[in-house]
C-alpha cells in the first residue's frame, strides 16, 4: 500500500483540517469520523453548494455539529454556485435536504459565520504556519479555486489537500464519462489540480470498494449512540439510489474515505500520477483523466488512491463513531 506524500516542513502532534463539504449523508459520516479521531482538530467547516442548494449544505452542517455535540467549530457559507454556467444537484440520491433518513423536524440552533467562507480559507491560510493547514474537500471544489483566483500566494502553504473525487477504471456516477464532485465545477477542479498543492485523490475507484452492506451498517447501528444511529439512518437511505444502480449487496460510502486515509493511511495504495480535468469535451467534461501508466512526460500531480481494505476501513469506523454522543 502506497505512503502518504511528502510531509511539509514542519510536524505537528495533531493534523489540523478545515473540512470544505456539501452535506449529504456521506460528507456527514464524513465530519463525524473527523470529529471522533483524536489524530486530527478540525478548525472550521465550509459549506458548498453541491449535493444540495447551499442553504441546505449550511443548515446540514449544522445539524451535524449539533449531533455530535460540537457547537464550537465555526460554519461559514461557501458559494452558492458553480464556476461553471449550469449548477447540478444530486437530490435524486440524497433526498430534497440532503440529509433525509433522519428526522429533521427540529431546526438547528447554531449561527453561520457572518465572514464568508472564500475569504475565510485565504484568512485562515495565511495565518497558519506553512504546511500547518490540510484542506478536506468533500464536494465541488469550487471555494478552494476561488480562494486561488483570489490569493495565488496561498498554494504554497497548504501542506495538502485531500479530496473525494474523480474515476479512472469507474468512469462516471453522474455521467457516463464524470464523477459527481467534478463534474459539479470542472473549471474549479482544474484550477486546482493544476495549481502544485500536494494532492491525495479518493476516487470512485476506492469508494466503490467500500460497500455498506447490511452487516456493515447493523455494527454501525449496534454502537447504540446517536451518531452512530443517525450515520445508519443516513446511509440506509442514500443507499436505496445506489443499491438500484449498481445491483451490489452495498452501496459504496464515498467522504469518509478522506478522513480514513488521512488517519490510517496504511489501509489505502495508490501511485503518484498526473491527473488531469477535461473541462470541453462534448461527452466528457468532468473527467478526470488519469495518466495510471504514464504514458506522457505529465509531472505526477496526485496520490490517486485505488486500493483500501474495505473491512478494515468499516472497522474503523464503526469503532470511531462509538466515541461520539
Amino acid at each position: 500500500m502506497a505512503n502518504r506524500p511528502e510531509p511539509g516542513k514542519l510536524s505537528f502532534l495533531k493534523r489540523r483540517i478545515i473540512i470544505d463539504t456539501d452535506p449529504g449523508q456521506d460528507d456527514a459520516v464524513a465530519i463525524f469520523l473527523a470529529l471522533a479521531s483524536p489524530e486530527i482538530t478540525v478548525q472550521a467547516i465550509v459549506a458548498v453548494a453541491g449535493n444540495v442548494p447551499r442553504e441546505r449544505t449550511l443548515e446540514n452542517a449544522c445539524r451535524v455539529l449539533e449531533m455530535a455535540g460540537r457547537t464550537d467549530i465555526p460554519v461559514f457559507a461557501g458559494a452558492a454556485r458553480p464556476l461553471r454556467p449550469v449548477q447540478t444537484t444530486a437530490e435524486h440520491v440524497h433526498g430534497p435536504t440532503g440529509l433525509d433518513g433522519i428526522d429533521l423536524s427540529v431546526p438547528p440552533a447554531m449561527a453561520v459565520q457572518e465572514h464568508d467562507g472564500v475569504t475565510y480559507l485565504v484568512d485562515a491560510i495565511r495565518r497558519a504556519q506553512p504546511q500547518e493547514l490540510t484542506l478536506v474537500m468533500l464536494g465541488p471544489l469550487t471555494d478552494l479555486a476561488m480562494a486561488l483566483t483570489l490569493a495565488p500566494d496561498i498554494a504554497g502553504r497548504i501542506r495538502e489537500v485531500v479530496l473525494m473525487g474523480g474515476a479512472w477504471s469507474e468512469l462516471g456516477n453522474i455521467t457516463p464519462a464524470a464523477e459527481f464532485n467534478i463534474y459539479a465545477d470542472p473549471q474549479a477542479a482544474d484550477i486546482v489540480f493544476s495549481a502544485g498543492i500536494p494532492l491525495v485523490v479518493l476516487p470512485l475507484d476506492v469508494t466503490h470498494k467500500c460497500l455498506g452492506t447490511p452487516e456493515r451498517l447493523a455494527a454501525l447501528r449496534a454502537n447504540a449512540n446517536r451518531c452512530s444511529v443517525a450515520a445508519a439512518d443516513m446511509l440506509s437511505y442514500s443507499e436505496r439510489f445506489d443499491l438500484h444502480k449498481y445491483g451490489w449487496k452495498g452501496a459504496p460510502l464515498h467522504d469518509p474515505c478522506t478522513i480514513a486515509w488521512l488517519v490510517a493511511p496504511e489501509l489505502f495504495g495508490g501511485r503518484h500520477v498526473n491527473v488531469g480535468i477535461e473541462t470541453e469535451g462534448r461527452l466528457s467534461v468532468g473527467m478526470t483523466v488519469v495518466d495510471w501508466w504514464k504514458v506522457t512526460d505529465r509531472k505526477p500531480n496526485a496520490l490517486f488512491v485505488r486500493e483500501v481494505d474495505s473491512d478494515a476501513f468499516y472497522s474503523l469506523l464503526a469503532t470511531r463513531l462509538a466515541t461520539l454522543p
